[in-house]
């Protein structure tokens, strides 16, 4: 019998990583036949580069795991000019506003109306 090939752990580690391996598992908790808690575990285990391959990239856009500066210039500018639009939408709102009230006052000074004379004769 041949002896079986000894992997040390950075090679085991590496394959892993390389790889990837996941491992799921479900706790449930029931009593009397009614669910009471049930918690999924997910675990997904590999490296950085093989994890943005297959598409999970989470802890770059968590600000609390993330160690980039984020543009706060850029974001703060952004900010700026949003709350310009709303204050501009809520003047132009406003100015509809008064502009209508404006015209209902009008309208309650209605000119009086004339009687037209009709043509006909009477008999």
């Amino acid at each position: 019998m041949a002896p079986a090939p000894s992997a040390n752990l950075a090679d085991l580690l590496e394959r892993v990583l390389d790889k990837g391996i996941v491992i799921a598992g479900d706790i449930r908790v029931d009593l009397l036949d009614i669910e009471l808690l049930t918690v999924k575990i997910r675990l997904l285990i590999a490296s950085v580069d093989r994890a943005r391959e297959m598409g999970i990239d989470w802890w770059e856009h968590d600000p609390s795991l993330s160690s980039g500066k984020r543009d706060l210039s850029l974001e703060n500018r952004r900010l700026r000019e949003r709350i310009g639009e709303l204050e501009a939408a809520r003047s132009a709102d406003r100015d509809r506003t008064d502009r209508a009230a404006a015209d209902g006052d009008r309208a309650d000074e209605a000119p009086p109306v004339r009687r037209r004379r009709s043509t006909r004769s009477e008999p």
